[in-house]
């Protein structure tokens, strides 16, 4: 009898989509993050389980293309004057992190008894946090945009340059000899990543606008053409040595200034997740469970100083900037795992001679449970920043200088109403007041939004509504209305609505005027009244109204002029 292992390449991707589907379907079922379930999926296919997965090359390939493509989307958002603003904080934390985590952590191996050369792989190894798992959480609770997203992204850049610069050495001075790795000599892969930053300088000044605008003729062809400019520089930052991931988010950069960028990156999203369940599926099909299971004490040693020692830091080092205790805890839970790029780190000791198999199943294992319990603790930053706050406030400047000044504090201006979201439904909502005679003050967490508006001579805020203390800070005096379009995400595993919450935070700093939520699903409608909401907005189905209206009321003139005088029948005889 054929084992499931001994399976065509389509059938062993079949059994494994239907195995992700049915063990998301539990994992659902019991308000469980989708990429722990994904990881499950890849232990139970994997050697070390049912053997499903044997011919790992081609779902590694899917993987790298779904990590190229994430990384692509989000290079397309980035904004290069927010990236140069939070250029300092990303070093500083980056760096703080790593020199924190690699020092104590290789005091902690010796303690725990281990050798001091596996000590520095495992310190080191310590110290990469996964940016694929980060981004795409924050994407799925739309937080991506945010202040703490954006320096969050920063430094998880800065890891990954300090990881490729760690891999790139090891390998060229002749002590590793890793496929992946860079055939160059560190010099070398410098000047030759100067050189590709350069062309696509060049790409982005002359060619890019031009090109896409010719692209966009054709949708399919832009996609294919957006996939491709993706996987081509992946390619790229791969060959010269700084990987693909970060090659993929040159690629978005290098269209971010294009007016097709949304377009681009709406008809991409679904494909990024479909690709990305393989390299989550991957993940789990490399950790070997015949390796993990002699050093558990250890491994829940280390995993908790990854899981408290991290965030700690980055807490630590952005309150001495001046930023908020709770941007720079929600930056900090970022920080509390270990990556793929820790397993491969480890590998190459492994082939060195330098640690042996008990030190690579010691960070597996830690990997395991650090990438686990940290996808819970994102999921759950703001119910967790609700429990610590007492305590974390400590760590925070009287006057955090960093975010006051860039927050612009609300307008000193009276308001008759506030909107909160300028997206394309707000940023409508907040004109048409205004050009009605309103006063009205909007707020958004998007920076690039943010200043759009402002620029055009609104009264705008920056800030999250889903921060209790900053809704204090809101000029509520005189408001009648607050309108909130923040589109309604999958409520997910938290099952906590913003809008609900936004709706409480008012009603707790004595707001007595009404509230507004537009919400996308129907069913939303008496949950958002039972939590006290006074209005919900179904934008898709009042613009249908509105257009039945429109088209009745013409039909109605027509009838009107051209039937009546006739003496025909009216129009609601008909």
């Amino acid at each position: 009898m054929i084992g499931v292992g001994e399976l065509p390449l389509f059938y062993q991707v079949a059994v494994l989509l239907g195995l992700a589907s049915l063990l998301g379907l539990v994992g659902v079922t019991l308000r469980q993050p989708l990429i722990v379930s994904f990881i499950a999926v890849g232990l139970l296919a994997g050697p070390s389980a049912l053997g499903l997965v044997t011919v790992e090359a081609h779902i590694e390939l899917l993987a790298e293309l779904g990590v190229a493509l994430l990384l692509f989307l989000v290079g397309l958002k980035l904004d290069v004057g927010l990236v140069r603003s939070v250029g300092g904080v990303a070093v500083a934390t980056g760096m703080g992190q790593i020199l924190f985590t690699a020092l104590i952590g290789f005091a902690i191996c010796l303690g725990l008894g281990i050798d001091w050369l596996p000590a520095v792989y495992v310190a080191v190894a310590l110290t990469f946090s996964s940016t694929i798992i980060i981004v795409k959480l924050l994407t799925d609770k739309g937080e991506i945009d945010s202040l703490y997203g954006r320096i969050a992204l920063g430094f998880l850049i800065v890891q990954d340059i300090v990881v490729v610069v760690a891999l790139v050495v090891l390998s060229s001075a002749g002590i590793g000899a890793d496929a992946s790795a860079s055939p160059f000599s560190p010099l070398q892969a410098v000047l030759l990543a100067a050189f590709l930053v350069m062309v696509v300088v060049l790409f982005v000044r002359y060619v890019a606008n031009p090109l896409v605008r010719r692209l966009a003729r054709s949708p399919e062809l832009l996609v294919s053409f957006a996939i491709g400019w993706a996987a081509l520089l992946a390619t790229a930052g791969d060959f010269v040595g700084f990987g693909k991931e970060l090659g993929g988010l040159l690629a978005g950069v290098s269209l971010a200034s294009t007016p097709f960028r949304e377009a681009m990156s709406a008809r991409l999203s679904s494909l990024r997740d479909f690709l990305l369940l393989f390299f989550f599926i991957a993940l789990g099909a490399r950790l070997d469970l015949n390796l993990i299971g002699g050093d558990l004490p250890a491994a829940l040693v280390l995993s908790a100083f990854v899981l408290i020692g991290n965030p700690l830091i980055v807490l630590l080092i952005m309150g001495w900037m001046g930023y908020r205790s709770r941007t720079g805890f929600m930056a900090g839970l970022t920080v509390a795992q270990i990556s793929e790029f820790s397993l491969i780190f480890m590998a190459m000791g492994l082939s060195l001679g330098h640690v042996d198999e008990r030190a690579v199943g010691l960070v597996t294992l830690v990997g395991l449970v650090t990438i686990t319990a940290s996808v819970y603790m994102i999921l759950y930053s703001q119910a967790l920043y609700g429990l610590l706050e007492p305590v974390l406030k400590r760590f925070e400047r009287a006057a955090p200088r960093r975010e006051l000044p860039d927050q612009s504090p609300p307008t000193r201006h009276p308001c008759d109403a506030i909107v909160i979201g300028l997206g394309r439904y707000g940023g409508t909502v907040l004109r048409l007041l205004s050009e009605r005679g309103h006063r009205v003050l909007g707020v958004d967490f998007d920076p690039e939004a943010f200043h759009a508006w402002q620029d055009m001579g609104f009264d705008t805020v920056y800030g999250d509504v889903t921060d209790p203390d900053f809704v204090a800070t809101l000029p509520l005096r005189g408001v009648s209305w607050i309108v909130c379009t923040v589109p309604d995400h999958d409520l997910g595993l938290t099952h906590v609505d913003p809008r609900a919450s936004l709706t409480h935070a008012l009603r707790d700093v004595g707001y007595t005027g009404r509230i507004a939520v537009a919400a996308n699903r129907a069913e939303s409608e008496q949950r958002l009244k039972d939590a006290g909401v006074d209005l919900v907005l179904l934008p898709f189905r009042d613009a249908a109204e509105r257009a039945v209206d429109q088209v009745l009321g013409g039909v109605l003139v027509s009838a009107v002029d051209v039937i009546e005088p006739s003496g025909q029948q009216d129009l609601a005889g008909r």
